[in-house]
């Protein structure tokens, strides 16, 4: 779909627009929690590799599940970027570009990542072709995947961060969703980046502190829950645009 395409359907329904943002952005947050607390949530023992090497191999099709979870995930999480991108480009053309370049850019951390999801089974399934390593060595390796798998969420952050800062700055100057819904898409946004920077620079004192990412994710989820259930202000979205057109 050319942007040129959504553009134009946004311009005729900004509302309808909205929502379907909205719908994608409740696909990828759904399709995250059930790959991560569903899948390897259930299945990753944190400090027993066997533990979790028999629960990968014996649930095999279910781990595989959590690999398609996160596909589903960044597919519609693109589809979210693009949708935003038009939609509040009337608020702010720049910045609107510069926070989509930083929502891809996380979101190509995470597909990169996707290969550390993989590489237990290729140790677990295929361990004929690597003779050299005992099974206890092979079992540590897997854990350890999955450990760098967790690591490239919080490098997804540094990218996420501040794309969720900048739409909350974007709400905030805009008038067609509540300036609330900004301000907490931008502390939401800050939390991602303190958990990331804490775990990196500081991660002994971040081990005993509660995870400050939540306030991301419920600033995303009210996000999602007002473009669903109420959408956009139609009429002052096309006073922006108007005044965008007249600039």
């Amino acid at each position: 779909m050319e942007m040129r395409t959504i553009r134009q359907g946004i311009e005729a329904s900004p509302r309808l627009c909205a929502r379907m943002a909205g719908v994608f952005y409740l696909i990828t947050i759904g399709m995250g929690l059930f790959a991560e607390v569903g899948v390897r949530g259930q299945l990753v023992v944190r400090h027993d590799a066997a533990a979790t090497a028999t629960n990968i191999v014996g649930r095999e099709s279910w781990y595989r599940s959590g690999l398609a979870a996160d596909l589903i995930m960044l597919a519609a999480y693109i589809v979210v970027t693009v949708l935003l991108f038009v939609l509040f480009k009337p608020a702010g053309a720049k910045l609107s570009m510069l926070a989509a370049f930083f929502s891809l850019t996380g979101i190509a951390v995470l597909a990169v990542n996707c290969l550390l999801h993989v590489a237990p089974l290729l140790l677990l399934r295929h361990a004929h072709h690597l003779a050299a390593f005992e099974t206890a060595q092979l079992h540590s390796l897997a854990l350890f995947s999955l450990r760098l798998h967790a690591l490239g969420y919080k490098i997804a952050g540094v990218f996420f961060g501040p794309y969720c800062i900048m739409i909350g700055c974007l709400i905030v100057r805009s008038r067609f969703l509540p300036r609330f819904i900004g301000v907490l898409m931008a502390l939401g946004g800050l939390s991602y980046l303190a958990g990331s920077c804490a775990l990196f620079l500081l991660p002994r004192t971040a081990a005993h502190l509660p995870d400050p990412t939540l306030l991301g994710g419920i600033a995303e989820l009210a996000l999602t829950i007002w473009l669903i259930v109420f959408g956009v202000n139609a009429s002052k979205w096309q006073e922006h645009g108007v005044a965008q057109v007249a600039r």
